[in-house]
């Protein structure tokens, strides 16, 4: 098996890792490690853009009270402020090095408004395609700088510990099946999120949480797996993808409407559309119920022709289906978007495993909580990404492996069974362990996972096998953490405890073969 040694071993390429690359190069060699091609990732997808206090009217403190109010007070203090101060002088540091996010005709930032924002603070670069501009910026600079080698269509099949050490990753080349393992003195897992794992999903294909099930595996603790982030509006085609409709738009002033057209938003929260993702998605997903039908996003009453330029990427998906943004009613229903939680780290990317970090969506930093602010997502790996090469840095190098790995081998003939399971998950986490869950149908979900569970307990040497077991442990880790906590809370709401409780106000903690722990939010 073929051996490679880096100072540092950046495991994905969305927004966090290319920072992470970007940075670690200044102090030594690098491997950026992409399970497709370096372009592909939910960073690169995303629309809304990226919030910062920068406005004339705006601080940072009150970004950071919206973060917490939209976290349901589950958010780590410590970590949040990190986010909205350091966040501010990474966004400026961005635009200081040419980033151009949208301006005005007189040069001045274009600030937009999202849910939960008391400000416009919100940048956006070309509209509604900011994830794409910032992305492939920052992969122009990480292309461009020395030191850097990157590794495409390169699956991570295990991280390697021992010890409690983290040596490095063992790695599959989907172009000829060889096994590469990476040596280094740190790992840094950018891997994205895990929404895939759910039938409706506005993500890429790759998002099916290997960066976090392999953690798991190898022993990292795990916190707030029971928080999915659903958002609201994505377009609802029978026989389409799930394709996101930015949250931008309403922040613009379009309305939702039921199949009555009434705007039923207005009765649930004071900010009506622009209430918090988890409480227009819950509001959606209720109102749907009631009346069989979809809901409909609606600019009409807005009478604005420059919105199709603003939201240009939008209007000509939407075209593409014979729907005009500005004059139709656009059917939409909630899609999993966004994993709230993920691998725990502390407030620079450390992980409880040493030499191991993570930031980005894989990432549970304690910034988001019980659900995520819009638009804070970009900013967290923009801190994050840097905090981690901050810490890893001054690590040593590692000893040498003392245990060899088992190559791992791609299967043709197990792609399809690979898919049937992979499918079956979905409509399960989708059926049980979607927007509103309770304890019958968790209970259920779990009995199902367990049955698929284990029937690849003994995955072999076949990759599609190892694939469903990564499936199977994250669906099962995400059931039980619904299960524990018995509140509504953010992104996570049972019909059987429909209340907020003061006793549930802890991070849930999973480690494998350890029963679950509470962990105590950080308030200063």
């Amino acid at each position: 098996m073929k051996t490679l040694t880096f100072d540092f071993i950046v495991v994905g390429s969305g927004l966090a890792g290319l920072l992470a690359a970007f940075h670690a190069a200044d102090y030594g060699s690098v491997a950026l490690i992409s399970k497709s091609e370096l372009d592909i990732s939910n960073s690169y997808h995303a629309q809304g853009g990226i919030a910062a206090a920068i406005g004339e009217d705006d601080h940072p403190s009150e970004h950071y009270e919206d973060t917490l109010v939209a976290g349901r007070n589950l958010c780590d203090h410590d970590a949040v402020s990190l986010l909205v101060n350091e966040g501010l002088e990474r966004v400026r540091e961005l635009i200081s090095q040419g980033m151009d996010f949208d301006k005005d005709p007189e040069g001045k930032l274009i600030l937009g408004l999202e849910g939960g924002h008391s400000k416009r603070r919100i940048l956006h670069a070309d509209g509604d395609a900011t994830g794409k501009m910032m992305t492939s910026f920052m992969l122009k600079k990480v292309l461009n700088k020395p030191g850097i080698t990157t590794f495409e269509y390169c699956a991570a099949l295990k991280i390697i510990v021992e010890d409690n050490i983290c040596k490095g990753i063992q790695t599959l080349q989907y172009i000829d099946g060889e096994n590469i393992v990476f040596i280094g003195k740190a790992t840094i897992l950018a891997t994205g999120g895990l929404s895939r794992l759910y039938s409706r999903s506005t993500n890429p294909y790759t998002a099916t949480g290997d960066g976090i099930a392999l953690a798991w595996q190898a022993g990292a603790k795990l916190a707030d797996m029971e928080f999915i982030q659903f958002h609201p509006t994505a377009l609802a085609i029978p026989g389409e993808e799930a394709y996101l409709i930015s949250e931008a738009v309403r922040g613009e002033g379009a309305h939702l409407l039921d199949v009555n057209g009434v705007r039923f938003m207005t009765e649930i929260h004071p900010l009506a559309e622009l209430a918090p993702r988890d409480v227009v998605a819950s509001a959606i997903f209720k109102r749907m119920q009631e009346t069989g039908n979809n809901i409909f996003l609606s600019l009409r009453h807005l009478k604005n022709d420059t919105l199709a330029e603003r939201f240009h990427s939008i209007d000509s998906n939407l075209r593409s289906f014979g729907i005009n943004l500005l004059e139709d009613l656009i059917p939409i229903a909630p899609a999993a978007h966004y994993m709230v939680g993920g691998i725990r780290t502390d407030i620079w990317g450390q992980t409880s495993i040493q030499a191991l970090f993570a930031c980005g969506e894989v990432a549970s930093t304690g910034v988001m909580g019980a659900n995520r602010l819009a638009s804070n997502s970009l900013l967290e790996c923009l801190v994050y990404g840097k905090r981690a090469v901050q810490k890893a840095r001054n690590l040593t190098v590692n000893q040498p492996l003392t245990i060899q790995q088992d190559t791992i081998k791609l299967n043709p003939d197990t792609d399809q069974e690979y898919l049937q399971i992979k499918n079956e998950l979905a409509n399960i986490m989708s059926d049980q362990v979607g927007i509103v869950r309770d304890a019958a149908g968790l209970e259920s979900a779990l009995s199902k996972i367990e049955s698929i569970a284990v029937q690849y307990k003994d995955p072999g040497l076949d990759y599609n096998y190892h694939k469903i077991v990564n499936l199977t442990d994250i669906c099962r880790i995400i059931t039980l953490s619904a299960l524990e906590r018995k509140e509504s809370r953010g992104g996570h709401i049972r019909t059987d405890y429909p209340v907020e409780l003061e006793e549930q106000l802890h991070h849930i903690i999973q480690e494998k073969g350890k029963k679950i722990q509470y962990e105590a939010v950080r308030t200063s």
